[in-house]
């Protein structure tokens, strides 16, 4: 049977996750040290995991509502007004299998066939692929290093035709770790307002911000809340990353609209899960700052181990990752991390991964031990000695 007739084609034209490639490839070597996946080291702190034990073994465990668990959708309305002063009724949040499935709800009730959204670059895989499986048109933004990968008004406008529908604001951002601060959103919100855009705003690395200034969504900037909808979840913030639970927030008629489409393909998110996450909401703040702490630490160790190597790498305000550059090497991002790879076993993920503006870049996620890290630069040292050596 021939099934290329038989497969969807855009399914087919996608390509695979750079991500998953050199992960894939560190898995059968010995010895390799990764930084590759944005999995926290942390284990599940043990009063989230308890309540997830003690829902089961009370026998908690039917379908809950589609739209999640009403106590659950309170909670997470009290903790957005708690920690970012946004506000939201139970009815304008929808839980999800993980933020993917929420980006994926957004995208699927906002867009239609020939519709253009607006991703900026470099950014997390799943933007592009999901928009090109709604019918829509995915329509690049390429960041820029000069200002730490911050989408700005004139780079906006520019990409802006009489078909945008939407723009994807990807702040703290997967992979650069940059971030936008309340002036930079306040310069681009006219532009989404005067356009009549959307926005789906990830925010899944919200509580991972490490500057003075605390992570502001634009749903708080004025004329923005009715035009947004909010990605988050639990994976990051309370490293509960295979509990796979995430959530949505937006005006009611785009909830429900998510809703529907969440009730078709999945019916309800895991209800151990949804337990576990009442605990994290009402009893987490104390794990969120601890975790944050660790994170920023690592973060420093990180950033100074490459500008010590000479491999420029600007500071990054958020999320767990570190974005240096390895252009002063002479080879291209894929080229880096396979020889990288291979000689050293040292696993990085190449900048290209996330769009073509991420070329001579390379992601490093900074989520392990000091010592695991520590010994990933050592070994990076030696490979950049060794490559300069040989010139």
């Amino acid at each position: 049977m021939d099934y290329s007739k038989k497969l969807n084609s855009k399914a087919a034209a996608l390509k695979p996750s750079g991500i998953r490639k050199f992960f894939d490839i560190s898995e059968q070597m010995d010895n390799v040290i990764s930084l590759g996946v944005g999995e926290p080291d942390f284990q599940t702190p043990w009063h989230i995991r308890r309540a997830g034990i003690e829902s089961l073994e009370g026998g908690k465990t039917r379908y809950t509502a589609n739209r999640g668990m009403e106590p659950l959708r309170k909670e997470i309305v009290k903790y957005m007004k708690r920690r970012f002063n946004l506000t939201y009724d139970p009815n304008e949040v929808v839980v999800t299998v993980g933020g993917s499935e929420a980006i994926d709800l957004a995208v699927r009730a906002l867009v239609e066939p020939g519709d253009e959204v607006l991703i900026p670059q470099p950014s997390f895989v799943c933007y592009e692929p999901i928009v090109t499986l709604a019918g829509g048109v995915p329509v690049t933004i390429e960041l820029k290093s000069y200002n730490n990968f911050v989408l700005t008004p004139e780079q906006l406008e520019s990409k802006i035709t009489s078909k945008t529908k939407a723009l994807v604001l990807p702040y703290p951002s997967n992979p650069t770790g940059g971030i936008m601060l309340r002036q930079d959103l306040e310069k681009i919100a006219p532009i989404i307002k005067k356009h009549d855009l959307m926005v789906i705003s990830d925010e899944i690395y919200a509580e991972l911000t490490f500057g003075e200034d605390r992570h502001v969504s634009i749903a708080e900037i004025p004329d923005m809340w009715e035009r947004t909808v909010i990605v988050s979840g639990f994976s990051k913030t309370y490293s509960m990353t295979g509990w796979r639970l995430g959530y949505a927030l937006a005006p009611e008629p785009i909830i429900s609209l998510m809703t529907k489409i969440h009730q078709f393909a999945i019916m309800s998110a895991p209800t151990t899960s949804q337990y576990a996450a009442i605990d994290a909401l009402k009893n987490g703040d104390n794990d969120i700052k601890k975790m944050r702490n660790e994170y920023n630490a690592r973060r420093r160790l990180v950033v100074n181990g490459f500008n010590e190597i000479g491999l420029t790498c600007f500071e990054p305000l958020g999320a767990f990752y570190a974005f240096p550059s390895i252009k002063s090497t002479g080879l291209t991002s894929e080229e880096f991390c396979e020889k990288l790879l291979y000689s050293k076993k040292v696993a990085m993920v190449p900048g290209n991964a996330f769009g073509d503006s991420g070329e001579g870049f390379v992601r490093v996620s900074y989520c392990y031990s000091v010592e695991h890290l520590k010994e990933a630069l050592r070994r990076t040292a030696e490979f950049v000695k060794e490559l300069k050596d040989g010139e």
